[in-house]
């Protein structure tokens, strides 16, 4: 549970070298450049270095043109790819052109085939006419329109022909296919009235298609644009075949350019963050402390090369980056972490603490042995196939619920299933914990609140402890999550127990006045003491009415959030019985189905569905027990990400 030491450190040098800077930067993988404007006071003479990446369009071309050509990525070692960038740019233009005109052949036909099955599909509208297309669309006198009719339009035509017969004007019309809903043909128009006779189809809402002229029927020329259709799909087999024997005779050489521009693209953007002033460039970043000697002898190796470092709590008004160290335990729920915040760098770094808490809590809610291993196994599939970080903490947590389950009896919902466990383990006649028995409801209920009690007195520890280590002494002691605040919530959930169930005497009138009365005043002045211990300046309220006024009422709703965030681990339990009762309604279902195959298929569709809706459930109510009821008392998370400039060894969703 801890924040790795960086320091920072600012190099100068002549512009000549900054290239070999850059490299070695990027080369170790521990460098995280920041923008230099920000650490200097006096900027005048300091220029920005902005160059456009000569990497990035080669690096997108040669990527490109290896999707093109089929090609799939894989790691090299290059460390001794040694190569100009002129040789780089001779080899991409050599390699992207190549397989640029192949794909834009390709490209090509495949243009062609859908042309020509549009035009199959429209030729099959016409079969049955006998003549050529060529010779139909060559009429001298006569003009053709090949097209469809709505049906309804269609009847109308013999009324139309006999009309349009007595002002001398010819119709005629030669229908083919019919499809339900359109009736599909030929019409001729004399040149003479032409334009007549496509007025009147056209008020009948004449769709007309076009047809290329051709020396063959529609059939025929369907006939022939099949047999064309198949040998396009022949060449593109040859392109294809000519690309992947071009990547195989390639590959190797390829993915060498490929990494090295991918390495230099990533370098390149180091030099962004740099200034420029007069012939001279400063460079500034950080460098985890373990880092730094190995760091350091590289960058003194490079001649005319000045540098100095400062550790990283020397200057915390720079927002040094955090990089969180755990033990490989406790990573998974880094995760979590991240999605609440980032811990500054002077702040406690809480993985630990939810990787206990979370793993404890989820399995309370969510006790099944089988169920609990399910979750896990799911978890695991998640991580190794899919990459999802949350798969990785459902492992741990799925163990928590099958451990759980063990203590509380349940298998998958059968709740008597390890009574012969405890019988010859522990001598006992059944399982310790009865869930749905009422006398046993009150106690699961209390021992939530009171697992929220403690988690809530610890996170109050852990706020204390916070502030001192943020150097805020003021906060310490009189803040709601410091010293003040945790003897009043520990003193009153004491006081309330005594009273209730111990009867010890200690709570006197002393007592109150001591660990309630006085904490409770101090907390109304919270905000003035903490300014005066920390040697504020402005710690005097400039109207104390107003401030009297307002720390009343914030006194009021710190003690209103004490009590919400106690009642908040009410879910633990809730969840507890829910769980149990849920099962109880699957078991209830499958009985009604009188046993046999439907008894069975009952009970493996409850669990997937009680699995699935309670794990999801249950995460998300731990998480917000989390954030809200625990985060809130010691964690702000205003801390930014340690992310050196570095090339990962992975090439998932890198031009694919």
């Amino acid at each position: 549970m801890a924040v790795s030491e960086m320091n920072f450190i600012s190099m100068i040098g002549n512009m000549k070298n900054i290239d070999e800077i850059i490299n070695i930067c990027g080369e170790s993988g521990v460098f995280q450049p920041d923008n230099v404007f920000t650490f200097y006071s006096d900027t005048e003479g300091f220029t920005a270095i902005s160059e456009e990446n000569p990497y990035s369009e080669p690096f997108q071309a040669l990527g490109n043109a290896i999707s093109g050509c089929g090609g799939k990525l894989f790691n090299l070692d290059i460390k001794d790819f040694h190569v100009s960038r002129s040789k780089i740019e001779r080899y991409v233009s050599y390699f992207s052109d190549l397989v640029t005109k192949k794909v834009d052949e390709k490209r090509a036909i495949y243009q062609e085939i859908s042309e020509i099955k549009e035009e199959i599909k429209t030729l099959k509208n016409f079969y049955g006419l006998d003549r050529s297309l060529e010779e139909i669309l060559s009429c001298e006198y006569i003009k053709p329109r090949f097209g469809k009719i709505p049906l309804a339009s269609y009847r109308q035509l013999d009324k139309l022909t006999e009309q349009n017969a007595k002002k001398g004007i010819d119709i005629v019309f030669f229908p083919f296919k019919c499809d339900g809903e359109y009736q599909w043909g030929v019409y001729f128009a004399d040149i003479d009235h032409k334009e007549e006779v496509d007025r009147v189809f056209s008020s009948m809402y004449f769709d007309e298609v076009k047809v290329k002229p051709c020396p063959r029927t529609p059939y025929e020329q369907a006939e022939f644009l099949q047999n064309r259709r198949q040998e396009l799909y022949k060449n593109i087999e040859e392109i294809e075949k000519e690309l992947a024997d071009f990547w195989d005779s390639q590959k190797n050489q390829c993915m060498k350019f490929y990494l090295k521009l991918r390495q230099l693209s990533a370098y390149f953007e180091i030099k962004a963050y740099a200034a420029r002033y007069h012939d001279n460039f400063i460079l500034v970043g950080w460098v985890p402390k373990e880092d730094l000697k190995s760091f350091e002898e590289k960058i003194s190796k490079v001649k005319n090369i000045e540098y100095t470092t400062e550790e990283g709590k020397n200057i915390l008004n720079h927002l040094p980056p955090v990089k969180l160290r755990n033990r490989r335990i406790f990573r998974p729920f880094e995760f979590f972490v991240d999605t609440y915040g980032m811990p500054s760098y002077n702040e406690m770094d809480p993985t630990m603490f939810v990787a206990i808490t979370y793993t404890v809590l989820f399995g309370i809610m969510f006790a099944d042995l089988g169920q609990g291993l399910v979750v896990s196994l799911v978890g695991y599939f998640m991580w190794k196939f899919k990459n999802m970080k949350l798969g990785r903490a459902l492992i741990p947590c799925g163990i928590s619920s099958a451990i759980f389950g063990t203590l509380f009896g349940s298998v998958f919902g059968f709740e008597h299933a390890l009574d012969p466990f405890y019988q010859n383990v522990f001598g006992l006649k059944e399982k310790p914990i009865e869930v749905m028995e009422s006398s046993m409801t009150n106690y699961i209920i209390y021992s939530a609140v009171g697992i929220g009690v403690l988690l809530l007195i610890l996170s109050l520890f852990l706020g204390m402890y916070s502030s001192l280590k943020r150097r805020n002494i003021g906060e310490a002691l009189f803040s709601p999550n410091g010293l003040c605040g945790l003897v009043f919530y520990s003193s009153a959930v004491f006081a309330l127990i005594d009273m209730i169930v111990l009867h010890t005497g200690i709570v006197s009138g002393a007592f109150l006045g001591s660990f309630i009365v006085l904490p409770l005043v101090l907390l109304m002045f919270s905000e003035m003491l903490v300014k005066l211990v920390n040697r504020k300046p402005d710690w005097k309220p400039e109207s104390w009415g107003d401030y009297l006024t307002q720390s009343f009422f914030e006194l009021f709703e710190t003690i209103l959030s004490y009590m919400s965030n106690t009642i908040s681990f009410l879910r633990v339990g809730a969840f507890v019985l829910a769980h149990a009762g849920m099962m109880m309604v699957v078991f209830t279902i499958a009985n009604m189905s009188q046993g046999g195959i439907g008894y069975y298929i009952v009970l493996v569709i409850g669990n997937v569905v009680v699995i699935a809706l309670e794990a999801l459930l249950a995460g998300v109510q731990v998480l917000r027990l989390e954030f809200y009821e625990m985060f809130s008392k010691f964690f702000e998370g205003q801390g930014r990400p340690y992310s050196p400039i570095k090339v990962s060894e992975s090439l998932q969703n890198v031009h694919q």
